[in-house]
């Protein structure tokens, strides 16, 4: 598999909302709870300062993607946050890694100088251990920070990159 990772376009979306929505009903990383509908899904998207996917070069699949936008307005504008989703059947292939840096390229580009997640699950320990690898820094960890789908608590570990 050869992955290409680039701005998506509209003939991207519906495989984008599939995967995007494959997450959301996971129910262990993302906190949204809603799923993407195509119109709800192409405003999403459209919304953010950039979106991005991974595509297979080969099948012209979309195997991943993920969405950079502020973390915070005014006087934090500058820090980024982003969000990765990686279909199942790709996952183990390092196509997060792929997505993770190319974000970092484009978050530099778009003028933040800081990425920031809020909410990284800390049972996530590949999503974890990706971002240790690419020098993120953890800031710690706060208590039950997420609700998981089966309605218990997880800690949450909120990570930085200077850009």
């Amino acid at each position: 598999m050869k992955i290409m990772v680039k701005e998506y376009e509209e003939k991207d979306l519906r495989q984008m909302i599939r995967i995007w929505n494959e997450v959301v009903e996971e129910g262990i990383a993302f906190p949204q709870e809603e799923l993407l509908t195509a119109e709800t899904g192409a405003q999403f998207f459209a919304s953010q300062t950039y979106t991005a996917v991974a595509v297979d070069t080969e099948t012209g699949m979309v195997v991943g993607l993920y969405i950079l936008h502020p973390n915070n307005i005014g006087r934090c504008g500058h820090i980024g946050n982003a969000s990765y989703a990686v279909c199942v059947d790709s996952r183990g292939l390092h196509i997060g890694e792929k997505l993770v840096s190319d974000c970092l390229v484009q978050g530099r580009l778009h003028g933040f100088r800081i990425l920031q997640f809020n909410a990284v699950v800390a049972t996530n320990i590949h999503a974890r251990h990706l971002y240790e690898r690419l020098g993120f820094v953890s800031l710690g960890i706060i208590p039950g920070g997420f609700r998981m789908k089966d309605g218990h608590y997880e800690d949450i570990c909120p990570y930085y990159h200077e850009l």
